[in-house]
């Protein structure tokens, strides 16, 4: 009875997160400007911190997750609370549309003055129909009757949003049935152009 409990209550808290989650990105798209917080940030600190946290439930979906490091200029200005929402966001939809035991890995690198962050997976794809209306506000791929996935389709948008609200750019790549690659480029901290 505890452990049934202890389930449901977990579960409740979960949705009532990710509710609040929503809420909040969406009065992040009505506002004029936004504020953001910014500081010194190493985004392969993040992804290290990001690997610790998924790494259960990786391995819950009897998957790998492989983290490769070789940014050596990785420091960028940015909003720790929403960089990290942001990150977190395009992980959890690898784990929310693995059909198979989940491959995933993040890895970062330096191109000229830019950070690169890639975020990789093995799962569903997205239509290329699709491809290019997945980071509009409120658009959801439809993923027929095999995979009950909830959510309002905002977190693509939150995250083009706050990417490039960071002078960055996204990309994304993908193929159906093999999987989709995240790319996001930023401007290191010693090119980066924002107001402190």
């Amino acid at each position: 009875m505890v452990k049934h409990i202890s389930t449901v209550i977990g579960d409740e808290t979960t949705r009532l997160s990710r509710m609040v989650e929503e809420v909040l990105k969406l009065s992040l798209f009505e506002s004029e400007k936004s504020t953001y917080n910014m500081k010194e940030l190493s985004v392969n600190a993040l992804i290290e911190h990001t690997s610790e946290v998924f790494s259960i439930k990786v391995a819950n979906k009897e998957g790998k997750l492989t983290t490769i490091l070789n940014a050596t200029d990785d420091i960028i200005l940015a909003d720790e609370v929403h960089f990290t929402n942001v990150i977190h966001n395009l992980v959890d939809n690898a784990l929310k549309y693995a059909d198979k035991p989940l491959l995933l890995t993040l890895e970062t690198r330096n191109e000229k003055d830019r950070v690169l962050l890639s975020i990789e997976d093995n799962g569903i794809g997205i239509p290329k129909e699709d491809l290019k209306k997945i980071f509009e506000k409120f658009y959801r791929v439809s993923t027929g009757n095999k995979h009950n996935v909830k959510g309002f389709g905002l977190g693509l948008a939150y995250v083009r949003k706050i990417i490039s609200e960071h002078k960055g750019t996204i990309k994304v790549e993908s193929e159906i049935n093999l999987g989709t690659k995240f790319t996001i480029s930023l401007p290191t901290l010693n090119n980066a152009t924002y107001e402190r």
